[in-house]
């Protein structure tokens, strides 16, 4: 799905990004972290084609990002900025989600499938205007008007930015049934804990350079390197890693507590 060969990137004549060689197959979650700075975004640009390298290659969904055009990319790629500011254009949310459908479908019975169920499945306001409504509902209704689409790759740049905890589980949720579909997701974010929870494989970005590639359980607990990405495991790796040799590989509260229970009951 995604392939990036010796990739550079330079903004302004300062090199953001140095020297990034990555594959991502089809159906993948992978989340990319970081230190402010680090290229986070930019990285996440040039995959949908608003970015283009200065120095090597980046193909997506078999199409080289220098050379295809940016309608024929979004086609496949859905991609929510982190200000959701940036894509809304319409004053009701039914409008909102209908620009984007009647932009890339024909079907007019499909169209309206897909706005009914996208409308039930993110608890929608049809007639809510998104141009003056709160920031999380703001976020929601831009990621709901990418996954009306399906697309086959969908980024997201700080998608739980502004939601609560319930908000956020919620859109997670949705995010993670769209990738049980076979769509891949590439996920821009802050939240260890969401990382944790939702990501198969993390990404540390950090000085231009990937520093880091692996699952949840590898990354997460390298407590230098995201030291020196300016990062914090999620509280209970950070819980288990203090306790010791004995609780060191616990990733979840529900393991902490099986564990506790289990070794109370041993003695």
């Amino acid at each position: 799905m995604i392939h990036l060969n010796g990739v550079h990137f330079s903004y302004e004549g300062r090199e953001v990004l140095s020297g990034i060689d990555l594959d991502i197959a089809s159906g993948e979650f992978v989340a990319l972290i970081g230190p402010n700075g680090a290229g986070k975004s930019t990285f996440s640009k040039l995959l949908n084609g608003l970015n283009k390298p200065t120095q090597g290659t980046v193909t997506v969904a078999g199409l080289d990002t220098k050379k295809a055009r940016t309608s024929a990319l979004a086609r496949k790629v859905g991609f929510l900025f982190q200000n959701p500011d940036r894509q809304l254009c319409r004053s009701t949310v039914r409008d909102e989600l209908l620009f984007g459908l009647e932009l890339c479908l024909t079907d007019k019975a499909d169209i309206q499938a897909r706005l009914d169920k996208t409308l039930a499945d993110f608890h929608l306001d049809p007639a809510l205007n998104p141009l003056t409504a709160s920031r999380g509902e703001r976020q929601r209704v831009a990621l709901a008007s990418l996954m009306a689409l399906t697309p086959q790759l969908l980024i997201l740049d700080e998608p739980t930015t502004g939601l609560d905890w319930r908000e956020c589980m919620h859109t997670m949720e949705l995010v993670t049934a769209l990738n049980r579909q076979g769509a891949t997701v590439f996920m821009v974010s802050h939240d260890m804990e969401v990382v944790r929870d939702f990501a198969q494989r993390v990404l540390v970005l950090n000085k231009g350079r990937l520093a880091a590639d692996g699952t949840p359980h590898e990354v997460l607990r390298r407590t230098e390197l995201l030291s020196d990405a300016a990062l914090l495991p999620p509280q209970i790796m950070q819980l288990s890693l203090s306790l010791g040799a004995n609780y060191d590989d616990i990733d979840t509260c529900e393991e902490m507590t099986e564990s506790l229970i289990r070794r109370r009951l041993e003695k």
